[in-house]
């Protein structure tokens, strides 16, 4: 089973996803969304699993600069642009391993998985 764990390296949430992961000795993937970027494909995979609502982070600093006319009437096609576009916009961390999902950092869940 292969792990993938994306996100930012210098972001917090990231930062403690992968101490927990290396903590418990679960080998993985990084792949940098600033430097690989992201494909379509696997946006609209994430979006189907666990809503494209989950995916896209409101709170961030990326989304809040955005226009207005850019933050109202968002749907799964528009987010998906907005994060294709913006991939600091996609909630962090999304880790996957081909049949489980985790969007965001809560040791609980991850506790859950059998990774």
């Amino acid at each position: 089973m292969t792990i993938t764990l994306y996100g930012i390296p210098n972001c917090d949430t990231v930062k403690k996803a992968r101490v927990y992961l290396d903590g418990r000795g679960v080998a993985y993937h990084f792949h940098d969304y600033k430097k690989a970027g992201i494909e379509k494909a696997d946006l609209e995979r994430w979006s189907k699993q666990v809503s494209w609502e989950k995916l896209l982070n409101k709170a961030g600093t990326t989304f809040k600069k955005l226009p207005d006319a850019e933050k109202t009437g968002i749907d799964e096609t528009k987010a998906i642009a907005l994060m294709l576009s913006n991939p600091s916009m996609i909630k962090r961390p999304v880790v996957e391993d081909g049949e489980t999902l985790l969007v965001g950092f809560k040791p609980e869940a991850y506790d859950a998985v059998k990774f």
